[in-house]
């Protein structure tokens, strides 16, 4: 199977840490068969004096997409990311998201649909991310988005037309 991850940090040495989950999710998830460049981008969703790096990678893996997401989930944790933490810092400032070390979000897994408790594949809020779609453009601009039957490129420029 293969699988595209979206990478991303906003502490200092972001662009580091970046290489270290890629390195990383290749050890614990399966071989990269395409990366993106880095992206730098502001926060979304939330006000953050540090931008966001991201970068877009496909890996093909013999894991299921639950073992994928457990997966980069250990990375996460390996890199420093603290959910407690987080958890802390958006109830201080009553926003839905926060600064993190480390942020892997599953995007797809070949042209499945997934809806479980954990995990929602294509990642839902993805149509609505020009950051995400940005780096996924980069590496997969023809891809059909398996619910909304449009190439990620297609997405992105209307996404970029509304803002």
């Amino acid at each position: 199977m293969r699988v595209t991850l979206l990478t991303g940090s906003n502490a200092p040495d972001r662009e580091a840490i970046l290489h270290r989950t890629a390195a990383l999710l290749a050890e614990r998830v399966g071989e990269i068969v395409s990366r993106s460049r880095i992206y730098t981008s502001t926060a979304w969703g939330f006000s953050s004096a540090e931008p966001f790096a991201n970068q877009a990678l496909t890996l093909e893996t013999s894991l299921s997409p639950i073992e994928v997401l457990d997966a980069a989930l250990g990375v996460e944790q390996l890199v420093g990311r603290n959910r407690e933490q987080e958890a802390r810092d958006k109830e201080l400032s009553g926003e839905r998201y926060a600064s993190r070390i480390v942020d892997v979000d599953v995007m797809f897994c070949d042209e499945e649909v997934i809806c479980l408790p954990r995990l929602q594949v294509p990642h839902p809020l993805l149509h609505e991310r020009e950051f995400a779609l940005e780096p996924l453009c980069e590496i997969m601009a023809d891809f059909r988005h398996p619910l909304l039957g449009r190439s990620l490129k297609d997405i992105y420029f209307e996404l970029k037309e509304k803002r």
